[in-house]
């Protein structure tokens, strides 16, 4: 087990004047981060700030006509945090709660995933602070296609890549890549990922952040002595993340006992149908109401019985004030930041192995690349073959990992940091400074 990271110096860092100094929100926490792994850079040091100051940010205005004829105005974003290693890469949410320093906050993250996958990608995000439920089809394709013409200077097929986040999905791709088509006059199926397979996108999409997540958590397990057979796991969010991750973990003898999301938390000890919890959530939204379970506080749902705890829901779920109910042996995060770092240590010093979201939902940029690469060549893979090619580069980026964690003897999130920064920096070391 790895122990708490006690190098930790706590650092005060020169901090944008845009951003508030005592609510840092999801940006402190990634600056806590790289705190951490600093002292672990050696030389490389000396360039570390490059990693604490994106590279650019666009806010943008989003007017669009409602459909009773009103003009409403939308805040949004693209946050590009490095480039070093290659063109942007990140996904596009739309929330109500969306800020710019959470956008800031995930495209580091995605510098920090692609690297340490070491799929040759920068860091980029973006988002809109809208609720989507409130908006009509029409009002959707209205919002998506001024937001895309609003970034458009900063994105393309070589120079940024948006793809499918929290709220948005295939035909919101679509709708993006048709917008910046016309706008450059040509069809460019490689400026979005995670498009419809009739529009370049690629198979084994839907299902590759949660097969990354079931990849890394099987390979854990084996170093560990973890069986998965008859292992209970707890999934918060059951979508494209959690609901493939639970699928995988139950058709290889898991027990699924508890499930939360916006529209409940259910539970059953004896191990939930998964298939049948699938196809509920299909048809009605969400988990809640699933007559195969009980309903139990939400509250509750931390502390529930189980050797895998997966959140694969929104940032900031685990904190100090619950990780000490967890009883899991093993948390994988497939959402983007769901444990803050004081919650981190608390885990840590209950023994308890937190696969980070930096390697462990990496599958999901992993298959948009392999879509990026198919969309260049108009060469297109089978299912088989993808799914082979993700867990194969799944698996190899693990193990460089948790070697560098027995290295150092560092948890897994800050030997990811060391693996992807020491990526990062030298790229950008060996570049040099222009002009």
């Amino acid at each position: 087990m790895q122990a708490k990271d006690s190098s930790a110096p706590a650092m005060a860092h020169a901090l944008p004047s845009y951003l508030n100094p005592d609510h840092l929100g999801p940006w402190g926490i990634y600056l806590q981060q790289v705190d951490r792994v600093t002292p672990y850079l050696g030389s490389l040091a000396r360039w570390v700030e490059t990693l604490k100051r994106p590279k650019r940010i666009l806010v943008v205005d989003v007017p669009i006509e409602m459909d009773d004829g009103r003009i409403a105005h939308f805040e949004g974003y693209r946050v590009q945090h490095n480039l070093s290693r290659g063109p942007g890469k990140g996904g596009v949410r739309f929330h109500q709660d969306v800020t710019l320093s959470e956008v800031m906050a995930l495209s580091a993250w995605m510098s920090v995933k692609n690297a340490a996958v070491n799929v040759p990608y920068g860091g980029a995000k973006g988002g809109i602070r809208v609720d989507p439920r409130t908006l009509s089809k029409g009002e959707l394709e209205r919002l998506t296609r001024r937001y895309t013409s609003e970034i458009g200077l900063l994105i393309g097929p070589s120079k940024d890549i948006p793809a499918p986040d929290v709220n948005t999905n295939g035909q919101i791709m679509a709708w993006m890549m048709d917008t910046y088509s016309m706008n450059t006059g040509a069809t460019a199926t490689g400026v979005v990922t995670g498009k419809p397979i009739d529009l370049g996108g690629s198979l084994g999409r839907v299902e590759a952040t949660g097969r990354g997540v079931f990849t890394v958590g099987v390979e854990a397990a084996k170093l560990t002595g973890l069986s998965v057979q008859g292992a209970r796991v707890a999934v918060q969010g059951f979508g494209n993340v959690g609901g493939t991750a639970g699928k995988l973990f139950a058709e290889a003898g898991a027990k699924v006992v508890a499930v939360q999301d916006h529209t409940g938390t259910i539970h059953n000890a004896n191990g939930l149908d998964v298939p049948a919890l699938l196809e509920h959530v299909t048809n009605t939204g969400g988990v809640g109401g699933f007559a195969g379970a009980q309903a139990m506080d939400a509250k509750d749902f931390w502390g529930v019985e189980c050797d895998i705890l997966i959140p694969a829901a929104l940032e900031g779920q685990i904190t100090k004030d619950n990780a000490g109910q967890i009883k899991a042996k093993m948390v994988i995060e497939g959402a983007n930041g769901p444990t803050t770092p004081e919650a981190d240590d608390i885990l840590t010093d209950k023994g308890v192995l937190v696969l980070p979201d930096v390697i462990a939902n990496a599958g999901g940029v992993t298959v948009s690349y392999f879509e990026w690469v198919q969309d260049f060549s108009s060469f297109f893979w089978t299912e088989d073959e993808i799914n082979a090619r993700l867990v194969r580069i799944m698996q190899e980026a693990f193990a460089a990992v948790w070697a560098v964690a027995q290295e150092h003897k560092v948890t897994l999130r800050t030997a990811t940091f060391i693996v992807a920064c020491k990526r990062m920096l030298h790229a950008r070391e060996m570049r040099g400074l222009y002009p």
